[in-house]
């Protein structure tokens, strides 16, 4: 499996409602924090200035536009992101040709084309609603295989299926999971919600950590706090020790 530094591990979600909030927060979580996470609540108001400011800065990024459209959109629009140098860019795990689109824009660069699986605050009955006859383990396994088969690079995905998914895609296929939150405390509006010890010894590559971080008293404490806990799993899943209770 790809290794990572517990640091790297976390990605902080910049769910904010303006780039001044993002780069106060940035500077405030300073080095505790090696890579950040820039999806669409920013993107209107400056998002890929951020992104850009924060790779010359020497931080990771994860763009996370999940795009969804036909496949010439989708390989122009990932074409066209490569030119932002960073490091991960989502695009929505739905079908093959969408997927085959976005790694073909892709091209010779460095990005990391991840699918979204199953977003993370959907249920079963979210599911039946969508007309899908398929349990959200089911559907992310199935989105995950043609993921593989497309040649993306991971997953988006939550920490309840991140097992499943590295017994079908092997140890270099990237399984980044949101919906991460400490025990006890609250799930907010996230439905399949899983620890980031459990996560990581589950299989996950990456954690995506926004709110338990950003709107924290000391939100360079809380992410500290988050890669203890990663840092502890790591070390577990090295050395093949207990499961995380």
């Amino acid at each position: 499996m790809t290794k990572h530094s517990a640091t790297d591990s976390l990605i902080v979600a910049l769910d904010v409602p303006t780039i001044e909030e993002a780069r106060r927060l940035v500077a405030e979580l300073d080095e505790s924090v090696s890579f950040y996470k820039v999806g669409l609540e920013l993107l209107f108001v400056g998002g890929l200035d951020l992104a850009r400011d924060l790779r010359r800065a020497g931080k990771r990024v994860f763009l996370d536009m999940k795009l969804l459209d036909i496949g010439n959109t989708v390989e122009r629009a990932v074409s066209n992101a490569t030119e932002l140098d960073v490091d991960f860019l989502t695009v929505h795990g739905h079908d093959l040709k969408t997927l085959k689109a976005a790694v073909a824009g892709r091209s010779d660069s460095r990005l990391k084309l991840l699918a979204v699986t199953v977003m993370t605050n959907l249920t079963a009955e979210d599911l039946t609603e969508q007309g899908s006859t398929a349990t959200p383990a089911e559907l992310v396994l199935r989105r995950a295989e043609l993921a593989y088969k497309a040649g993306c690079d991971g997953v988006i995905a939550s920490g309840q299926e991140a097992a499943g998914i590295r017994a079908v895609t092997g140890p270099d296929f990237l399984i980044v999971t949101p919906g991460i939150r400490l025990q006890g405390s609250t799930t907010d509006d996230q439905e399949r919600v899983m620890t980031p010890d459990h996560a990581i010894w589950a299989g996950a590559n990456h954690i995506v950590v926004g709110r338990p971080i950003t709107q924290a008293d000391d939100p360079k404490a809380a992410a500290q706090t988050f890669v203890h806990h990663i840092r502890e799993a790591l070390a577990k899943r090295g050395v093949g020790g207990t499961r995380p209770h």
